[in-house]
């Protein structure tokens, strides 16, 4: 009966032993568990849109800068690499030949990047990303008599690529401000009378200003 009794209290150490060496190993584990950052940013920025215009058919076709809001959604896969979904509401422009106003139209232009953060850690977190845009046209318009001139229409979807440049400044461990630099590539095709006569290249400078919540 001594015997199992010895043996009862040397397997009964034992135990105790173990599981307070498991959890010193789970005990650094658990706290840097705890201390990573939840993986969703949200950023509500202002953004202005610089169009590059650049027009061959001949007809001198730009639209109209302007500034709006966006919402963008983050996705951390590691501290250090992200993706970002850029989203807004259908943005309405002004279609010029020349300094003449000839028609209005309507663009989605949602963005998707993929992003490298140097600092994941830091107080100021600068980043970079290269991504892929697209853009639908909708709600095109012309004035009356160009309509009846020229019967023009474009291409309804545009793909193209997209780089970025940003720096989330942290304000503390959820809140931060934002400075973001797109280039994109918007284009379409115009016709006139059902035949193409060149090709209208919006290839906006975006610079966006705002605030992001890491949730």
């Amino acid at each position: 009966m001594n015997v199992l009794r010895s043996r009862a209290a040397r397997v009964s150490s034992g135990l105790v032993a173990a599981a307070a060496a498991v959890a010193g190993l789970c005990a650094p584990v658990m706290a840097q568990a705890q201390s990573v950052e939840n993986p969703w940013l949200v950023r509500v920025r202002a953004l202005h849109l610089d169009s590059a215009n650049k027009d061959s058919t001949g007809l001198d076709l730009n639209i109209n800068n302007k500034t709006f809001p966006d919402v963008d959604v983050s996705y951390f896969f590691t501290p250090n690499i992200a993706a970002e979904l850029v989203l807004t509401y259908p943005q309405k422009q002004r279609i010029y030949s020349g300094d003449t106003q000839i028609g209005t139209l309507k663009h989605l232009p949602p963005t998707l990047t993929l992003q490298y953060h140097f600092i994941p850690n830091g107080q100021f977190r600068p980043y970079v990303g290269a991504g892929v845009n697209y853009t639908h046209f909708s709600s095109v318009h012309f004035d009356p008599a160009v309509q009846a001139a020229l019967q023009p229409s474009i291409k309804s979807n545009s793909f193209g690529l997209a780089a970025q440049v940003g720096m989330d400044v942290m304000l503390d461990k959820k809140w931060s401000l934002n400075v973001d630099i797109k280039k994109v590539q918007i284009r379409t095709k115009v016709s006139s009378a059902g035949t193409e006569v060149g090709k209208f290249k919006v290839d906006p400078l975006l610079i966006g200003v705002g605030v992001g919540y890491r949730f």
